[in-house]
């Protein structure tokens, strides 16, 4: 989508060639007015070309009067390229959000965009942990109802902190690449610290979603046989008595009694 700037322009445009296309046109129907008129003598079509030529004189006064307005109004000032740009990637974002799998094409390029952009520092391997912990848990949230819901919401909140910190590992790790001599030392120390609280944070993560699994486990486990299982027993069994009556009723031995269900 164009900007102000560009609409204003193009809107310009489009008045100066209306306003040139009905000049053309009321000067030949002017013209074409005044040589019949005399010619044929005045009757109902020369009353035609005369309103049809004053209908177009008046279209294009009235738009040359609108190219002088809109022509004396200041341009829109440019976008910056920065911006224009930030407003074409929103629209592309909206337009891919509306799609069916839209959202989860959005969230996977995210997830690389930022695995990437840790590329090469010690908070990689932590954020790859984290990141294979949280599409699991993700798998398992449409379960963990009732009890389970506030370790849900904690683990969220857990996520993005540990996102953010894994982050601040990298932005340390950079600038100290960078950083004198003399600073070196106490920076390394505070990304040690950082890389620390990082592993320790995506350790309870991942214990965490083993919990979660456990309490699925136990959640959807009955006691005993499993449902199904019994289910399809019983029908195994059913229709094994049916093919020995159908079998018996072949051989001719007799009333045929079909298993009760």
């Amino acid at each position: 989508m164009a900007d102000e700037r560009t609409r204003h322009f193009r809107r310009l445009r489009r008045l100066r060639r209306s306003a040139r296309r009905w000049s053309v046109m009321a000067g030949g129907l002017g013209g074409t007015a005044a040589v019949l008129t005399p010619y044929a003598g005045l009757g109902l079509p020369d009353a035609a070309w005369a309103g049809a030529a004053g209908s177009a004189v008046v279209l294009a006064a009235w738009r040359w009067v609108d190219l002088r307005a809109l022509a004396a109004r200041p341009a829109p000032p440019a976008v910056d390229p920065a911006e224009a740009a930030a407003r074409s990637r929103a629209r592309l974002v909206a337009a891919v959000e509306r799609l069916p799998v839209g959202p989860g094409v959005l969230a996977e390029v995210r997830r690389l965009r930022s695995r990437l952009a840790l590329r090469g520092t010690t908070a990689a391997e932590s954020w790859a942990r984290l990141d294979r912990a949280a599409l699991t848990l993700a798998g398992m949230t449409p379960r963990l109802t009732g009890l389970a819901e506030p370790a849900v919401l904690e683990a969220a909140a857990a996520d993005r902190s540990l996102r953010d910190l894994a982050n601040r590992v990298a932005s340390v790790e950079r600038a100290l690449r960078l950083a004198p001599v003399e600073a070196r030392p106490r920076l390394a120390e505070s990304h040690r610290a950082l890389v620390g609280q990082l592993e320790t944070g995506v350790t309870a993560y991942e214990g965490l979603v083993a919990a979660a699994a456990g309490y699925i486990a136990e959640d959807v486990r009955p006691s005993g046989e499993h449902v199904a299982a019994s289910r399809l027993t019983e029908a195994t069994d059913l229709l094994h008595g049916v093919a020995a009556a159908l079998a018996e009723l072949r051989a001719g031995k007799g009333p045929v009694r079909f298993p009760a269900r």
